[in-house]
C-alpha cells in the first residue's frame, strides 16, 4: 500500500541521465530517501514538486530504503527562496544544518513545523539572517547541547550584566566574570534576544527588527558555540560566510 506524507525536500541529488534521488523532511516518516524517476525531464510530472525547498504532499512506496516516489502535490514552491540569492544561501544551511542533525526515519512533529514555518517566514521576506538565528537556537538541543541562559551558569543569578562563556556553557553574571577570563561581552539587547531566540514559540513570531552591531554580537556566539559543541562542519556555512564578508564591502 502506498504511502502519503507531508514533506519539504531538503536535498536533491542526480541519478543517471533523468532521475533525482530526493531527501525529504516529512511529517509523519521524519527524513527519508526518494527515487524520483524522470524527475530531471521539463516536462516531469514531479518537476516543480520536487525542488529544493518545496512544500508539498508526496506518495510514496514503502520501503525499509530507498522509496520511489509515485505522485507528488505542489503546496508551496518557495519561490522567493529560490529566486533570491541571500534568501537561497539562508535556507540552504537551515536545511543543510537540519539534515546533519537528525537521522533518518525518526519523525519529529515539532521538527517539521520548525522547519517549515522558518522556510515560510524567509519566504515571506522576514530578515533571512534573523530566521537562521532562530532556527539555530532551537536546533542546539536536537545536538545534545543545551546552553545555559535564564541564569547565570556559574551562580544561578537571574539578576545582573552578562557576558557568555564557552567554558560554562552560557551566560554568566558580573560577579563570576573570573571564573572565565575569556568570556564575550555582551550587550543587555543581545542577551535578551538569545534568550528570546531560544525559548519563543516561532508561531508567534510577529515583526522584529535587529540592528548590524547586534547581529553581528549574537552571530559570533551562535558561530563559536556550535564550534565548540556540536562537530558539525557545513558546506552551506563556508558559502553564507562569504556571502556575508561580500555584503560588508557594499
Amino acid at each position: 500500500m502506498l504511502q502519503k506524507c507531508e514533506g519539504i525536500v531538503i536535498r536533491r541529488t542526480d541519478y543517471g541521465e533523468n532521475n533525482k534521488i530526493i531527501t525529504i523532511y516529512t511529517r509523519e516518516f521524519g527524513k527519508i530517501g526518494v527515487m524520483a524517476r524522470g524527475a530531471s525531464k521539463p516536462n516531469s510530472r514531479f518537476a516543480s514538486a520536487t525542488q529544493l525547498f518545496c512544500y508539498g504532499f508526496f506518495l510514496v512506496t514503502p520501503s525499509s530504503g530507498l522509496r520511489s516516489l509515485q505522485q507528488a502535490e505542489l503546496a508551496d514552491s518557495m519561490r522567493y527562496i529560490r529566486e533570491d540569492l541571500y534568501a537561497t544561501a539562508y535556507a540552504s544551511y537551515i536545511v543543510e544544518l537540519l539534515d546533519r542533525s537528525v537521522e533518518d526515519k525518526k519523525p519529529s512533529g515539532y521538527l517539521f513545523e520548525l522547519l517549515h514555518q522558518t522556510l515560510h517566514y524567509i519566504n515571506e521576506e522576514y530578515d533571512p539572517e534573523v530566521m537562521k538565528f532562530i532556527f539555530e537556537m532551537k536546533m542546539l538541543p536536537v545536538n545534545g547541547i543545551s546552553p545555559t541562559l535564564n541564569h547565570c551558569a556559574v551562580c544561578g543569578e537571574t539578576e545582573g550584566e552578562f557576558s557568555f562563556s564557552f567554558r560554562e556553557g552560557g551566560l554568566i553574571c558580573h560577579r563570576c566574570l573570573g571564573k572565565d577570563p575569556r568570556n564575550v561581552k555582551m550587550s543587555a539587547g543581545a542577551v535578551r534576544l538569545l534568550r528570546v531566540f531560544y525559548y519563543m514559540d516561532l508561531s508567534r513570531l510577529g515583526t522584529i527588527s535587529v540592528k548590524p552591531e547586534t547581529k553581528k554580537e549574537i552571530k559570533k556566539i551562535i558561530d563559536t558555540y556550535y564550534e565548540e559543541y556540536s562537530g558539525l562542519h557545513l558546506k552551506s556555512k563556508k558559502f553564507l560566510n562569504q556571502l556575508d564578508s561580500m555584503k560588508d564591502l557594499f
